[in-house]
């Protein structure tokens, strides 16, 4: 083979099997699903009967016909007893909290998979288009290493190191080769799968672009009007036919969006993403308040995190540590996940030189 490609290939190997990539990432994902879907669950729990209860006009019975249909599968549809159902419901709620602090993560992230799934195909017009994504997003974090950073697993493992207790020494050749070969898959899987989180939002944004190219209302910039007449997706009726009435203004925001999610992953090796990365974060936000999407929204936004490399991250959580440093939160070492030294108090210590440092409408669909 060429020697150029036996480089390129060299690279290749070596960027998926030395280290696993953005991390801090891949911890904003976990992070931002669990706590999004907790605040789902949460925020339809007095609906939760009418949406995915035995009672729900959707009968379990009807959901198990669709399931021949379309392959889905859900835990919720193995039994209709009201105590099953609020004990599946109970459990998915702690499962999310759990995701969410990174605890047993390896484990927790595929209970977090089959919750969202079980949820999503129970009832899956109740769906707002965040559901899907949270689906697909869910597998894929299975594969990832998300609790190696702000994670309750990342601050055991530093209180073990800390505390002195590290590995005992591998007794035999075997098993040094078996871990050693545990970590290079594991390294391979999450940089696969943090690539395969990328491609998804690349193709998603890429595909949107080009299907509003298609559209006649979007190529004669008024898309954006008739959107924001529609009575379904007004929360906020006075502020839609506010912003509707500036045809000028709502003509400009569509041709933008449209150059946005076309050119987005042709931005990606540039530092254009990051003003477009702003730009979609813009339009995210604008969805969830004026059209009451926020689950679709907060969807978008976590998603397009792991676009933004891990020294973002880093000078996120230095800045986080100063801020509560200086303003005398219970310590900063707490967050990133050590124990403070046991020492005298120290009344003339200066803190700052310590270190540096939606709801979417629950009518929709029904």
């Amino acid at each position: 083979m060429p020697q150029p490609v036996l480089d390129g290939a060299q690279v290749l190997v070596a960027l998926l099997t030395e280290r696993p990539v953005s991390l801090y990432a891949a911890a904003v994902l976990r992070i931002g699903y669990g706590l999004l879907y907790l605040v789902f669950l949460l925020r339809e729990f007095p609906h939760r009967h009418d949406m995915w209860g035995p009672d729900a006009p959707w009968t379990p019975a009807l959901a198990r016909q669709m399931f021949d249909q379309s392959g889905w599968v859900s835990l919720l549809t193995l039994s209709d007893s009201h105590m099953y159902f609020e004990v599946c419901y109970a459990l998915a709620l702690v499962t999310c909290a759990l995701f969410l602090l990174g605890w047993r993560t390896r484990a927790v992230s595929v209970l977090f998979a089959v919750v969202v799934v079980s949820f999503h195909a129970r009832a899956i017009y109740m769906a707002d288009g965040g559901d899907n994504l949270m689906v697909l997003m869910a597998v894929y974090l299975i594969f990832t290493a998300c609790g190696r950073r702000w994670s309750l697993d990342a601050r055991r493992t530093r209180l073990q190191a800390s505390a002195g207790r590290t590995a005992v020494p591998r007794s035999s050749d075997l098993r040094h080769h078996l871990g050693d070969a545990r970590g290079i898959l594991t390294t391979v899987l999450h940089n696969c799968g943090m690539f395969v989180i990328a491609a998804q939002v690349c193709f998603l944004y890429g595909c949107a672009g080009l299907y509003k190219v298609q559209g006649a209302k979007w190529g004669d910039g008024t898309a954006l009007h008739y959107v924001l007449n529609i009575d379904l997706f007004r929360p906020w009726p006075e502020l839609s036919q506010l912003i509707a009435g500036h045809h000028v203004l709502i003509a400009v925001v569509a041709y933008l969006t449209v150059l946005v999610q076309v050119a987005f992953p042709f931005t990606l090796f540039s530092r254009m993403k990051y003003p477009v990365l702003l730009l979609l974060f813009g339009m995210h936000v604008n969805i969830a308040l004026l059209m009451g999407l926020p689950l679709f929204s907060g969807a978008m936004i976590v998603a397009d995190a792991v676009f933004l490399p891990d020294r973002f991250y880093r000078t996120l959580g230095r800045l986080g540590r100063r801020t509560f440093q200086r303003t005398g939160g219970m310590g900063a070492e707490a967050l990133v996940g050590t124990t403070p030294a046991v020492v005298p108090p120290q009344p003339s210590l200066n803190l700052t030189e310590v270190g540096p440092a939606v709801r979417f409408p629950s009518h929709m669909g029904r």
